[in-house]
């Protein structure tokens, strides 16, 4: 495949073969989320956004993977590496109680594992002063481990702040933490003492907010935690965990007098500030992270997806420095995803990807926006971190099919948002014709 050439190309959605593949997996797979009968065939083309069905259907992916796929299928900028790496048994090893290197120094290995990639996350972090990680598999892990430092951090904390729209995962200790969907929360248990909040995108706030997080004269954070009015000692508050960029909840980003009450609050009653990045961080919004975009400053980072393992990042002080008091057998142990992950961070620096995501990121806009499309009633983003508002959850539904018609893959959140998250080495070239099939699609369903 010619990625510099390549296009969608597209006949029967689904074909017969991806039909039977479908078929054969749900005889044994719980019923989870599945958006779409695509079937990729990874032993056939695919580059960058472009993949191959199992029908020989070429198709344009901007879901990344949920941005678990930083950079697309196959892409050389990491595989010209993988490819040399002579697979071993077990490519997974017990992390927290072994080590692994490629008979290398310290910082020389060419298969970095998982201690390079620990390395290059406190190098990315460094603006926040972070100096210490803990890997894990996923990023439900990494918000569960996130929760017990900060617990442990404060011997006295007993409450949980965290807001409305919010999805950390899907562990027990995480969904206590979810405010999205109540299909992820109902009938189970959850950790006694947390209270939500709005999460404020108002766009005049604090003197015009509808969602009710600025009320009077002092923000609803600020009246709970108020001596005289608030219900909620500040000594007790475990941590306050928060999407820098609600995803699940439907790309929602923080108006810049939430940001900055939740900076001051924080800092003023030294609460504990736990920032959920596993979506939005590792370059996607054009900064390392998405909380730089912001006046908080987290204490505490959880990252997965185009890290593609789990990890939680803090400093030493955060961190219990009692041996055992966080542990995992697989954690920080598979070698070929924390390699992927060191490899992704290094791409992204060597090509300049988060200058990319910045400019990419607005061409998409601009152009979506020139089209002055029926139904739409928001376009925004950060980087390649990008949300489309529809005038109904229905619209929005009947465009992912279209587009899906059209080999252009995409995905909703929330109620009625349209997210987009082309690969983060995307061209200007691939952007205007992701753009334009979308708007295509729209102009076809309105």
């Amino acid at each position: 495949m010619d990625r510099q050439t390549a296009e969608p190309r597209v006949s029967d959605l689904p074909g017969e073969n991806a039909r039977e593949w479908v078929d054969y997996h749900h005889e044994f797979a719980a019923p989870s989320t599945y958006v779409y009968d695509f079937v990729w065939d990874h032993t056939a083309p695919a580059e960058g956004p472009f993949c191959t069905d199992v029908d020989g259907n070429v198709l344009m992916d901007f879901t990344s993977h949920v941005a678990a796929a930083p950079l697309g299928y196959n892409n050389p900028k990491i595989m010209d590496t993988l490819r040399e790496f002579d697979l071993v048994d077990p490519l997974k090893i017990a992390g927290q109680d072994f080590y692994v290197s490629d008979g290398n120094a310290p910082g020389e290995s060419e298969f970095p594992g998982p201690t390079g990639l620990m390395d290059r996350i406190t190098a990315i972090s460094d603006s926040f002063d972070m100096d210490m990680v803990f890997m894990s598999n996923s990023g439900a892990e990494a918000v569960e481990n996130a929760m017990k430092i900060a617990y442990d951090h404060n011997p006295l904390g007993k409450y949980a702040f965290t807001f409305q729209g919010a999805f950390h995962g899907r562990t027990l200790g995480a969904l206590s933490m979810n405010r999205s969907k109540s299909v992820y929360r109902k009938r189970f248990p959850e950790i006694a003492s947390v209270h939500d909040l709005p999460f404020c995108s108002c766009e005049g706030a604090p003197t015009f907010c509808e969602c009710g997080y600025f009320a009077g004269d002092e923000s609803a954070l600020a009246k709970k935690l108020d001596a005289k009015r608030g219900h909620v000692d500040p000594e007790e508050v475990a941590f306050l965990i928060m999407e820098p960029i609600q995803g699940e909840g439907g790309y929602r980003f923080p108006s810049e007098a939430f940001a900055r009450d939740i900076a001051e609050l924080t800092e003023e009653y030294d609460i504990t500030l736990i920032a959920d990045e596993i979506q939005s961080g590792v370059g996607r919004t054009g900064e390392w992270w998405a909380s730089e975009h912001y006046p908080f400053e987290p204490d505490v980072i959880t990252s997965a997806k185009g890290l593609r393992v789990g990890a939680t990042i803090s400093d030493s002080d955060v961190f219990p420095d009692q041996k055992s008091r966080l542990s995992s057998t697989w954690g920080a142990g598979d070698i070929i995803a924390a390699t992927q992950g060191a490899l992704t961070i290094d791409a992204i620096v060597e090509h300049d990807l988060l200058d990319n995501a910045t400019v990419r990121g607005r061409q998409f806009q601009e152009t979506f926006r020139d089209a002055d499309l029926d139904g739409i009633t928001s376009v925004r983003g950060k980087g390649l971190m990008l949300g489309i508002d529809f005038e109904s959850p229905e619209l929005r539904d009947d465009v992912v099919a279209a587009a899906f018609d059209r080999g252009l893959l995409l995905l909703a959140c929330g109620y009625q948002t349209l997210r987009v998250l082309p690969p983060m080495d995307v061209t200007e070239r691939e952007i205007e014709l992701g753009a334009n099939l979308l708007i295509e699609a729209v102009k076809s369903v309105n």
